[in-house]
Parts: structure tokens; sequence; C-alpha cells
């Protein structure tokens, strides 16, 4: 069974091969079908008596067509018809397609003795147009017949009408162009379409190799071809192919086209596809890209070779796939053995290898002659060993002599000695070595310092031990060393110079007081702001920049650049285009469509985005207009605010990326979700729009489009407010409804303030406006605003100080605070951080919203009590009743469960409803009270169930 299936995978793999060779293109020279006037070709009778006649019909498709017949009263006479100068273009042969009707001789009325059933078909061959009458003469030759023709279905009385094709090979053709003749001698025909074409082979892509379109001159023509791009030839000869007569490629592909390093063979070697970014690939061939290796990196597409990251290195020696290492650290303990001719050095390995395992060692080492003379080296590099030795015969160490102590505690000494007088060698250091007397053995109790200078502190003395001699070598060049010995019999006692050390003492402890003290208060401050973000959600957004009367951004209009690119360059990051993958269209936004996709930055998470794209064909100021929301977006930071991810500028189509919300638009998600959540849900959410527009008021931006078409929510319910592009500009294609103000311009009349409508005047007040009404929307369940009142009567009825009313089962308090929104004198609304307090009153004191207002309370005017029309019970259909209050989603279950007429419907209880599938509360309960009022109308008591 393996065995077959293999074999049936070789056969579509050879099949899909043949039907790619297999293709063949051609290019029509002339059509008579296409034509739309007369064709105007000539004609010839050898009885002076033309029959060919040019008349107009209409194809199968009832097209209309030129077409030409011929039915002949006498069968001895020769009728031509003759074709306009055909140009062969690049084809050396072409092929005639002939469509015709025939008539059968028995047929005819009257037949005579000389009708035929076929015609003969020429060409004649021109470099130029001077056919005329009697030009070339009307005999076979000088003419080149290329065959006679006969019918395949002939047309008989009564009989199917079915036309007649046949196709047809002339040349070779040499000339320019040539003529086609067709001549009927007894033959009663109609020549429905002629179509002379010639066969080419396509452009063929295989192999890495690109073959341009052929068109054959001969039997088999060769061609040769290219390699694709970012490919190139590895040996000498360029591709080769052979191109069929027929118009079709044969033969053997020749080619030793590979990719170019840095780029892979992909759509079965139709393309060279560049590396992946932290891919490569170092040499041309069939390889494929592989990951960089450890601690190398490639940044842009299409890397030959990795580098290295910071701190790292190749060796000379390394090949691509070696990875990048670090250099070792200093050998360790290194120990010299010096006598007057010779140094040996010995050490031991480094602690970090740097990841290498060939590691040698390098010895400087200077031979210099004395007095100043020349230097040269003595010594080898390139040492694989932890040791090495020195010898020379020119040079003594360097002696130290005249130490002396200059200051004394009980615990430290301060020695200095003379700098040795000595010219050819430079000093590196003094090293000391001193141990205690008779108390542990030698390599105990001995201790070691280094000094750059002639003097050195001692500070680690033991208090009652006495040392019994002081070493110093000095460390040069050479590394040469002698010691001079230094007894300080008395360390143990103060010297005249020791009178400064009880200030010194008291200095120290002064400072480290100062220190301590400085670092309480440090501390005490930081506490007390940590206390306060956290007591104040408020005060702690996710970048930590929007503080409570200190560090608060204001929002800068990308438009107040001299050039608006520079604003997107500065607020929103550039992403690599690799980083992002599309999944699916989820939308249609204003300048192009609306994605989700996956952003995975190298280093970060992968998450969902939404990628918003500029449809091709924008102009300049599309551009900067679709990219400056992304310059507005990116300088906010709240947790109620969308968040900008990137852009991408540097291909196309150029994309805004920001995080994506599950749930989508506010307005639509609450209208499925009707009746879904309870009161103090729907407070939490408008207190998440509150703070994000308390952010954007306290930066001094203005939204100008606040609604809840513009807000959006993530799968935890958190509502973020979005779409700063048509804030600024308020866009005239908008889908909702807009008015055109005295001043110009589009305004979403029923969620705008009335002294922005009248005046153009957008504040944050306006704002405050705005989100009263996205209160009501949220109330109610996402209710159109003013229901279906034209933008107008809302004008008027808002400058009547008409009001809309709470939404059903509002809690009071809120509808108090939407009308505290929509007081006429913008300088009455309250502030976006009084909504925030106020909400959160509400959100602490849950029983504050079981308070509904009720029927009929407080002030009463036709828009307070206006509601959405009930349907009447004159509905023609169940459909109609059911579209009237918006529930038309239901009608297939209403008419399947039986309810069919209006009469019925007034019937209809809670339980028929759950039956029906009906389980969100907010959709039954507006169904039953639309049954209520059908009940009232009709009078219908009782209830029916089906």
């Amino acid at each position: 069974m393996e065995i077959l299936a293999m074999d049936v995978t070789l056969l579509w793999i050879v099949l899909l091969r043949c039907l790619l060779l297999a293709r063949t293109e051609e290019e029509v020279l002339m059509n008579t079908k296409k034509e739309t006037s007369d064709l105007k070709w000539t004609t010839y009778s050898s009885q002076n008596k033309p029959e060919w006649e040019e008349v107009s019909g209409h194809d199968e498709e009832n097209n209309s067509v030129r077409t030409y017949q011929i039915c002949p009263s006498d069968g001895q006479a020769s009728h031509w018809l003759r074709s306009k100068l055909i140009e062969r273009r690049a084809a050396s042969q072409v092929y005639v397609e002939l469509r015709f009707t025939m008539v059968e001789c028995s047929s005819h009325s009257s037949p005579h003795p000389s009708c035929k059933e076929t015609f003969n078909l020429y060409y004649y061959q021109s470099d130029s147009d001077d056919a005329t009458a009697s030009h070339p003469s009307w005999l076979e030759n000088p003419y080149t017949k290329v065959d006679t023709v006969a019918s395949d279905f002939l047309l008989r009385k009564g009989g199917e009408r079915k036309f007649n094709m046949k196709t047809l090979r002339l040349g070779p053709l040499s000339k320019r162009g040539f003529y086609l003749a067709f001549q009927a001698q007894g033959a009663c025909m109609a020549l429905l379409s002629v179509r002379v074409f010639f066969k080419k082979c396509p452009e063929l892509v295989r192999a890495l190799s690109v073959f341009p379109e052929t068109v054959p001159h001969a039997l088999v023509q060769e061609a040769t071809g290219r390699c694709v791009a970012h490919a190139g030839i590895a040996a000498a000869a360029a591709p080769k192919m052979f191109c069929g007569e027929d118009g079709q490629w044969v033969g053997q592909l020749t080619t030793t086209c590979a990719c170019q390093p840095g780029y892979e063979p992909n759509d079965g070697d139709l393309r060279c596809k560049a590396c992946p970014a932290g891919h490569y690939k170092s040499s041309m061939g069939p390889g494929v890209c592989v990951p960089c290796p450890q601690s190398s990196n490639a940044a842009e597409a299409g890397a030959a070779l990795c580098s290295c990251r910071p701190g790292y290195y190749r060796a000379p020696t390394d090949t691509a796939n070696v990875a990048c290492t670090r250099p070792p650290s200093a050998p360790r303990n290194i120990i010299p053995e010096i006598n007057d001719t010779s140094v040996t050095l010995e050490w031991s390995d480094p602690l970090d290898d740097g990841g290498r395992t060939d590691l040698t060692y390098a010895v400087e080492c200077a031979l210099c002659l004395p007095a100043g003379g020349p230097c040269g080296p003595c010594g080898d590099s390139g040492l694989a060993s932890d040791s090495v030795n020195i010898t020379t015969s020119r040079h003594v160490p360097v002696m130290v002599t005249g130490i002396r102590k200059s200051l004394a505690t009980e615990s430290s000494a301060t020695l200095q000695w003379p700098v040795p007088a000595q010219t050819h060698v430079s000093i590196l250091e003094y090293q000391l070595r001193y141990c205690e007397k008779d108390h542990l053995p030698e390599d105990q109790s001995c201790r070691y310092k280094e000094s750059d200078s002639n003097q050195v502190v001692l500070s680690d003395l033991a208090p009652t031990p006495r040392y019994e001699e002081v070493q110093i070598r000095v460390r040069t060049m050479l590394v040469g060393q002698l010691h001079s010995q230094f007894t300080p019999s008395d360390a143990t006692r103060p010297t005249e110079d020791d009178s400064s050390s009880p200030l010194l003492v008291t200095g120290v402890l002064i400072a480290v007081g100062m220190l301590l003290l400085i670092t309480v208060i440090s501390i005490a401050v930081f506490c007390i702001r940590r206390q306060n973000r956290l007591k104040d959600p408020e005060l702690n957004d996710k970048n930590g920049q929007y503080l409570m009367g200190q560090g608060v951004k204001v929002y800068i209009d990308p438009f107040t650049y001299e050039d608006p690119n520079e604003a997107v360059r500065e607020f929103a990051k550039e992403i690599d285009v690799s980083f992002v993958k599309i999944e699916e269209v989820i939308g249609a936004g204003e300048f192009g469509e609306v994605c989700r996709g996956r952003l995975r930055i190298p280093g970060k998470k992968e998450n969902y985005v939404a990628i918003k794209t500029l449809k091709g064909g924008y102009t300049d100021k599309q551009r900067r207009d679709f990219l400056a929301e992304a310059s507005i977006m990116g300088q906010f930071q709240h947790p109620n605010i969308i968040h900008l991810e990137g852009i991408i500028t540097s291909s196309c189509p150029v994309m805004i990326i920001t995080e994506f919300m599950e749930n989508g638009a506010l307005d639509s998600f609450l209208r499925l979700n009707d009746g879904q959540f309870t009161p103090i849900q729907l407070v939490g959410m408008l207190r998440g729009i509150a703070s994000g527009m308390k952010y954007l008021s306290e930066m001094s931006y203005v939204h100008r489009d606040l609604a809840a078409r513009n807000i959006l929510v993530n799968s935890n319910l958190v509502c973020k407010v979005s779409d700063f592009g048509l804030s600024r500009f308020l866009q005239e294609n908008s889908s909702d409804p807009t008015y055109t103000s005295s001043l110009g311009g589009k305004i979403p009349i029923r969620w705008t303030a009335p002294e922005a409508i009248a005046f153009r005047k957008f504040t944050s007040a306006s704002d405050v406006w705005s989100y009263g009404i996205v209160m009501w929307e949220v109330m109610s369940f996402g209710e159109r605003p003013y229901w279906d009142m034209s933008n107008q009567d809302v004008i008027n009825a808002i400058e009547q100080d008409y009001r809309l009313p709470p939404p059903p089962d509002c809690p009071t308090h809120l509808h108090q605070l939407m009308l505290d929104c929509w007081q006429k004198e913008r300088t009455a609304r309250p502030r976006f951080s009084a909504i925030v307090s106020a909400l959160d009153k509400l959100i602490r004191n849950p029983a504050s919203l079981k308070i509904t207002a009720q029927e009929g309370a407080g002030l009463s005017h036709p828009l307070l009590d206006q509601r959405p029309p009930l349907p009447p019970a004159s509905c023609g259909s169940v459909g109609e009743w059911l579209r009237a209050i918006k529930m038309e989603r239901y009608e297939e279950s209403f008419l399947q469960a039986g309810f069919t007429s209006i009469e019925l419907l007034a019937h209809v209880t809670t339980e028929d409803l759950l039956r029906l599938g009906i389980t969100l509360a907010g959709h039954q309960k507006k169904i039953l009270s639309s049954v209520q009022a059908l009940r009232i109308q009709t009078k219908s008591p009782g209830s029916v169930h089906f």
C-alpha cells in the first residue's frame, strides 16, 4: 500500500509538470467576430457578377456580427472573396479558424449539376498593402493554396442547424503580411467568422529559471532563459528550453540557476525567498535558510551572514555557521620565578573561556639595550601552554632602598620610599609583602599589597603582633625585582604625625550619619507616594505618566508640525512588517479594511492586534490624515484609551496596529446582549469611559466624536475610547446621520452639544454633553438616541430645553447625572473628574442603583414622554411586527412555532419565548411589552399555547 501511494504521488507530480509544459498562448491577428463595422472585403466573379454578399447577423450568443454568404445560381462560375492585409507580426506560421454553414445540394429548390459542398482557401504574401480589384490576378497562381475545405455538417430542410468549425495552418510566412482568399465554385454557404492567430510559448518560470514568451519559427525553437530574481548561474551555461511549433514548451530543461546567499528556493523552485530576520544562508545553492548561530542575529531579511551581538566576536578562521563567542577573562594566578638572567611565568586558565576551546596566550616582552638603546621582541606569542620562560643577560632588576614610616596608628602604617634611579625600563607597580613575627608559619602569616606610587598605607595590621619585615619589589616591563627590607619596630605606637587621626575618624562618622539620614528620608517619600497611587487608581496608569498634580503630559496636535510625518516618527513606533501576520478581515474603516492579526516582536509575547490598512490609490493628504490618528493615539497611555502598538509605513499597504478588542464596538455589543448586564456592570463600563475622558481632558485633548460606536470593549468588559481620526476631522462620509453646520463641516447631531452645532465650539464641556448621550446609550442597551426623530427635530427639541427621558429601569441618580451633562450652559456641566467621583460613589453604594425613575414623575413634555412607537395591530404580518420592534432575527422561529398571524401573537407568553429559544431578558421584555400592547389594541384576553 505504501508503494502504491508513492506511485500515485509521483504520477500527480508528472501530470502537474505536463500540464505546466502544455500551456500555450495565442496572439490574434484578425477576428471578424469582434468587428463592429463593415468588413468591406474585395469580391470577384468570373462572370462579372459578384455573388459574395456582406450581411449583418447574430451569432449563437445573439451578438451582432458581420458575415459573408453566397448561393450562386450558376455553379460553373468562380467566385472569390479576399480579406484586407493581415500583419503577421512575429509569426512565421499562422492558424486560420473558420466558422461557416453550408447547404446540402439536394436541399436547393432547383439544384444544378455543378453544385458543390466545398470551397478553397488561399493566401497571398506582400510587404505592402498593394492589393487592388485586379491585383493580384484572380487565379490559383500567384496565390498559395491552403486546402479544399469540406463541410462536416450540411443544412437540410427541417434538419438541425449546425455550423462547421475548421482550423487550418498556413506558412511559412516571410513578408510583412498576407491576404486570405476564399474561392466558391458552386457552394451555397455562409462564412460566419474568420479568426487568424499564431501560437507562442508563454513565459515559463521553472527550476529558478525564467524563459520569455517565445514565438516558434521552426519545428522546435531554442529559447535562452535567465535566472529569477536573487538567483545566479552556478556554472557558465545559461538556462535552455525548447518551444514547439504548437506553442508548447518541450524537451528537458537545462539550467544551473541557484539562489544567491541570503535567499532560499520557494514555491516549488519558482522564486528565491529572502531569509527571514534571524535566519541566514551563507552560500549560493539549493540549501535553505537556517537560524542564526548562538549569540548572533540578522536584523533584516536576506542575510548571508549573521552579525555577532554586542560584546561577541568571531575569529578570522571561524565560518559563518560558528557561534559568536566572548573574549575570555584574564589568566589567573600569574606566578613569576625570577633570577638575574631569566624570568619564568606560570598561570592558571581563565575562569571564563568565553565559549571557546582554542585559547592561546600572548606574552609581551621587550629586550632593550642599555643607555636608552633600541628595544626588540624577546618572547613568544600564540602560546598554547600555561607557562613561558624568558632569558636575558643584559639587565639587572631595579632595586628599592630607603623605606621609611611616615604615619602609624594601632592598626595601620604609611610607608614611603624613594623612586629607584633607573633609565632603561618603566616601573609598572610596587608589590609589598609583610609578615607577622613568631606567630604563624610564614606561608600563613604573610600578606601582600600593590601600589602604583612610591607610597602605601597598610590598613590591616593586627593590634598586638609585631612585624618581622616589609619586602618591596618592583614590577617592570622585564618583571625583574630585588627586595629591600624594613622592620617597623614602632608600628604599634603612634608618631608625631598621627595628630590628625581623631579628626579623620570624626569626619568619617559624620559622613556616615548624613548618608543614613538621607536614605531614611528617601525611603519614606517613596512609600508615601506608592501608597497614594494604590489608593487612587487614576494615578496608577501603566506607564506612570498620569500623576495627580505632577507630570501630566499635554497633547500636541500633529498638524502643528511643519512636516506632519515628523509627528508620526515622534509619537508612533515603526514595526517591521515581518512581525505582523494578518488572519482575517473584520470590517471596513474610513481609509480601508480593518483586520485581525497577530503581532510577534522578538523577545516579546505574541498577541492579537487590530490592523487598519490604507487602501491603494491614496493621495498624500489621505496618507497624512490616516497616519494622523496614529500620531494622536501614540501620545496616550491609559487603561481606558485604545493602545497603539505601532505603524508600518515602509511597505504596502500602510498600516496602523492597535490592541485587539474582542467584543468590538460598545453599541453593537450592548444590542447583542440586551438585558444581560446588571446596573452595577453598566456603571462599571461608564466609569471606565469617564476615566479615559478625564485623562484626555487633562491632556487638553478634545475628542469631538464621543459615542458608543467609538468605544471598544475587550473580553474583560473594559471599555476604551478610540477613533481619534474622526475626532479631529469629523469626516463627511460617516455612516451616522450628520448635519452641515452654518460654518461648514459635518456634525453627528445626536451626540453633539448645542454650542458645537451652532458655533463649532468644541471643548471638554462639549465632550461631557456627548458623554451624557453615551450614558443613555449604555443604559438603554444600544438604543438609538432620539429614536427616529429627524436631525432638525432633535435640534429644535434641544433648543426648547427638551432632554431624553430615562431608559427603562434606569437608576434615578444616573439619569440625573445625564441631565447634568446636558446643561445648556457649558460652564454648568460637570467636569470628567467630578463624573468619575460620582460614579465611584454609586459603585460603592449599590443600593442607590435600585432607585429608578417612576413613570410620570418629574417634568413632562413631548420629548421626555416620547418612547419608541409600539407596533400597531394593523401590521400586515408577523415579520412586519417583529421589524417594527427590531426583533426581526426571530421571525423564522415564530413562524416555525405556528405564530403566523397578528391575532396569534397576542397570546404569546414567557414560556412560549423560552420554547422559541429567546433567552435574553431584554429581548423577552421588549417582545412581551409589545404583545401586551397588542392585547390592549385587539382586546384579546387570555393566552393560547401551541
